[in-house]
């Protein structure tokens, strides 16, 4: 009994943890780091059955085996460890557990950034860079890291220890979803980053467009239809529709494509010429006009080259035939009135030429009031010059021709002043009546 007793005094109490006790390392550990945990007993007593615990969930079992491998550490490795294990003092044997270990994995560097330079929307042509941004920690700034760059599904870089990517003459295929990824040499740490969506802002083409109306030109009440598309350029695209040069509609396209403008015609002040302009920010382009006509509308398209005179054309021609016919008929009495220059009477006996005058009366009735004048009047000649007095008698004849519609109760009164001033200032003149 007393040899029972003294070996009690030596055996610790069951469930006791100052006999068994967990040590994790290296200290500290980083990501990627190889983390093991050894379970020791008090005086590195044997153990058996060892159990180890995670945050009080069971993780490993071995018999004889006291030390346990975790691997590369990663932060998911954090957490609270624990052991258990059986110790044998003849002739029992005890269970053992020991107190809990925190172990801290530090971040051997945090998830890159991936940016885009100058923007994530470089316009089309221009140079892009994209970097790929991350730190080490500080007490394993000796470690050497290398990135790689993805775009969709494609690898553009793989491991390579510059953190930059260069794309020159960006084009709109270089659109895209991008993201990188770091990890050191031995590739026991890998990170990504967030995607970055990069779009490339191509110029609009010029727009075409159409009209869509009936088979034949549209009358008042009647729906027409614009539709403006601009073959390429990074949406969104605004459209811009004019008659002339007012804006009439717009329409946004916020993933591109086309745009349409549906509007009753209201009056013949809707026909014209139609155009429509894309703008996405980066670029503005115009389409042709297209030319609107109504049923039954005079419409005139606004000049857009050299040849505008053409429609001008045949009204200038009709223009100016009617003012050719108005002169005929307006010139045709007088040719009438008195002789022409080759019938003026031969000078008189004397070297004196007598002058010519000559009213025409219509007395007709629905001519009453019209009187038309026409005055010759040659210089006089001397008798001893009749052959200067010849050749020169074309040139020195003056014509005077006046075309005066009177009244009815005026024919009389002015009748009587035509003959009195002619008679004192010129002299003899002769009326004609027809």
């Amino acid at each position: 009994m007393l040899l029972w007793t003294a070996v009690l005094l030596f055996v610790p109490c069951v469930g006791k943890t100052a006999w068994l006790y967990l040590q994790a390392w290296p200290n500290p550990v980083f990501e990627g780091d190889a983390l093991t945990l050894q379970c020791q007993g008090w005086k590195n007593t044997p153990l058996s059955q060892v159990k180890f615990y995670r945050d009080g969930k069971f993780l490993h079992f071995s018999k004889e085996n006291q030390i346990l491998s975790m691997g590369a550490a990663t932060v998911q490795s954090r957490g609270q460890y624990g052991c258990t294990g059986q110790v044998m003092y003849i002739p029992q044997i005890f269970t053992l557990t020991s107190e809990t270990a925190m172990v801290q994995v530090q971040e051997l560097f945090p998830p890159p950034v991936l940016s885009a330079a100058p923007s994530p929307e470089p316009r089309e042509g221009s140079l892009m860079t994209l970097r790929c941004q991350t730190k080490l920690h500080p007490l394993r700034s000796a470690l050497r890291l290398l990135f790689s760059f993805h775009k969709d599904s494609h690898t553009l870089q793989d491991r390579d220890p510059h953190p930059e990517l260069c794309i020159p003459g960006v084009k709109e295929g270089d659109s895209g979803l991008y993201w990188c990824e770091v990890a050191t040499e031995g590739g026991q740490v890998q990170k990504q980053s967030p995607q970055l969506e990069v779009r490339v802002q191509a110029p609009v083409s010029r727009p075409v467009l159409t009209l869509h109306h009936g088979p034949t030109d549209p009358a008042v009440g009647d729906m027409v239809q614009l539709l403006c598309e601009a073959q390429r350029g990074s949406p969104p695209v605004l459209y811009l529709f004019y008659l002339d040069e007012k804006i009439v509609g717009n329409h946004s396209a916020p993933c591109g494509g086309n745009a349409s403008l549906l509007f009753p015609v209201k009056s013949e002040q809707d026909a014209g010429n139609y155009s429509c302009e894309a703008e996405n920010g980066v670029s503005r382009e115009r389409s042709e006009p297209k030319k609107l006509s109504l049923k039954g509308s005079q419409v005139l398209s606004t000049p857009t080259s050299s040849n505008w005179l053409v429609p001008w054309l045949p009204a200038s021609l009709l223009g100016m035939m009617v003012i050719a016919a108005a002169l005929l008929v307006y010139l045709r009495p007088w040719r009438k009135a008195g002789p022409l220059p080759s019938q003026i009477p031969p000078p008189a006996p004397g070297g004196e030429q007598c002058p010519l005058y000559a009213n025409v009366h219509h007395q007709k009735e629905k001519d009453e009031g019209v009187v038309y004048s026409v005055v010759h009047r040659t210089s006089k000649r001397s008798e001893a010059r009749p052959a200067e007095f010849a050749a020169e008698r074309k040139d020195s004849s003056i014509i005077y021709a006046e075309v005066r519609c009177l009244q009815p109760s005026e024919v009389s009164s002015k009748e009587v002043n035509i003959r009195n001033t002619l008679q004192e200032s010129l002299g003899d003149y002769e009326e004609v009546l027809c």
